[in-house]
């Protein structure tokens, strides 16, 4: 079972703030850049996100109903910021894989302990700087 909606909503009004300084620019983490699905308001959600051939795997750690995540689907993609590069995502799939495969070995065991098993697949067009 991913992690409560109860601490995805503290995080989106504390850590979510603190971990927005470095995810942009740490390995293993990235900012989505998505839009509402009804407001059309810009978000900027801090996630885990590892590269892929052909683009990144996100570790959808409050499971596959979080806003983000049905934002990016529902648009067909989003931006990403990661590693001081803007790349647009594409092609958003969402993979129940309870073997982890798609993210490195080391971090498996931590999201098996969160009980992750849906990922988010997306494909990646050139990056830009901006």
């Amino acid at each position: 079972m991913p992690i409560p909606k109860f601490v995805a909503r503290v995080n989106r009004v504390a850590t979510n703030r603190v971990t927005g300084l470095f995810a942009g620019r740490a390995p293993g983490w990235g900012i989505v850049l998505h839009k509402g699905r009804r407001t059309g308001r810009a978000h900027r959600t801090p996630i885990n996100i590892f590269r892929e051939p052909g683009g990144y795997v996100a570790a959808l750690t409050y499971g596959p109903d979080a806003d983000w995540v049905r934002n990016t689907v529902a648009a067909g993609g989003c931006d990403l910021e990661t590693r001081g590069e803007r790349v647009r995502l594409t092609d958003p799939r969402i993979v129940h894989d309870p073997a982890r495969k798609g993210v490195p070995a080391a971090v498996r065991p931590i999201l098996g302990l969160i009980g992750v098993n849906d990922f988010l697949h997306l494909s990646a067009e050139e990056p830009r700087k901006d």
